[in-house]
């Protein structure tokens, strides 16, 4: 088996699936990336039996068949040669010879009888959407994702598609962020996509791009086609939280604030809390301002930000980080942010409308 293609398309490729290869896996093939040699092409495929990616690169193919590589020598081999075009020699014994330019090098690949299949997704639901939209949509609630293993279905994000809308959710208990975008689509359904999975998508998806995703999805897995880039996720089971029951429907006091002067507030005070030193910001709303302090074994903070303030006057206290988070995902120069007590739960939206949610559970102030 032979085949030669482009060395920086190929690298480009490796460092693709290399997302997906298993760093400690029982199976040693799981631990390599699988190399299929086709007519005119090369698939390559990592999989660590929760995640895929497949894609492939135009390539002068002789013979057909697959075989897996070690994923450290292949991407270091292929990203270090000099020259532009590459070319790979296969023998029976799976012994691969490299060349490039002047340059050649060979090692042992291993068979790939033992890699598992991708699962193959019999795609009974599809849809697509702008790729730069599903980024900004991952983008503004996976953070919100629990990173706690105790509740398995808390680790992904709901995707919700009714009445012509499309939804993220993501919820660890403290904290929860919601995305709504528009999308016709006559049909109902939803399911519950790994964190992880999400984190590769978003970073496979360019910031100038104008194309579609396309998603498939069965009650199992689900394909995010992105360009020529295939990635496979297993979906989570269970039952997802109602969410809906935590958005408030009153509120008593509504705050539009700068969210570059909100956060670089709450940036000063993260300065004397850490690991040993948590305390929670200590917040006042009233009279046109929005006073933020902290006081810790490492110091304190008082900072003063101005406001426009309708309603009730409040004293409530939060956690800095997951504030932050929310307001760095925010978009717009300004936010509003809405109470409805000290022990209720805090709802940051948007100027207009209400396509991003994002709410936190307080903390209470000690007395």
């Amino acid at each position: 088996m032979k085949f030669k293609c482009s060395r920086a398309s190929l690298s480009e490729a490796i460092g693709y699936v290399s997302r997906a290869v298993s760093q400690k896996s029982t199976i040693a093939a799981l631990e390599g990336i699988k190399v299929q040699i086709n007519n005119d092409s090369v698939d390559l495929t990592g999989y660590n039996l929760e995640l895929g990616i497949r894609t492939s690169v135009i390539a002068e193919t002789e013979g057909s068949g697959e075989f897996v590589m070690n994923s450290r020598l292949f991407s270091e081999f292929t990203r270090r040669m000099s020259g532009e075009t590459i070319e790979f020699s296969i023998n029976e014994n799976l012994t691969v010879e490299i060349s490039c330019d002047d340059t050649e090098c060979s090692f042992q690949a291993i068979s790939a009888d033992e890699y598992p299949e991708l699962p193959n997704v019999d795609a009974e639901k599809s849809f697509t959407v702008k790729q730069t939209l599903l980024r900004s949509m991952i983008n503004q609630t996976s953070y919100a994702a629990s990173v706690n293993e105790s509740k398995p279905i808390l680790t992904g994000e709901l995707f919700e598609i009714q009445d012509n809308s499309f939804r993220m959710v993501a919820i660890d208990g403290y904290r929860l962020a919601i995305r709504t975008e528009p999308m016709e689509c006559g049909e109902q359904y939803s399911f519950v996509v790994p964190k992880k999975a999400l984190t590769e998508v978003s970073s496979l998806i360019r910031e100038d791009s104008e194309n579609e995703c396309k998603i498939f999805t069965n009650n199992r897995h689900i394909i995010f086609e992105i360009d020529k880039i295939f990635v496979i996720s297993r979906l989570l089971e269970g039952t997802f939280h109602n969410y809906r029951v935590s958005i408030p429907n009153e509120c008593k006091t509504e705050v539009i604030i700068s969210k570059r002067e909100f956060s670089a507030s709450l940036e000063r005070c993260s300065l004397i809390i850490d690991e040993k030193n948590k305390m929670p910001i200590h917040c006042e709303v009233k009279d046109g301002a929005v006073r933020i302090s902290c006081k810790t074994g490492i110091g304190r903070i008082n900072d003063v930000i101005p406001a426009d303030i309708s309603g009730e006057e409040l004293t409530i206290g939060f956690n800095n980080k997951l504030l932050i988070d929310g307001l760095k995902a925010a978009e717009g120069d300004k936010v509003r942010v809405r109470f409805n007590g000290p022990m209720k739960v805090i709802e940051m939206l948007p100027m207009e409308g209400d396509n991003y949610i994002f709410l936190v559970m307080p903390i209470q102030l000690k007395k």
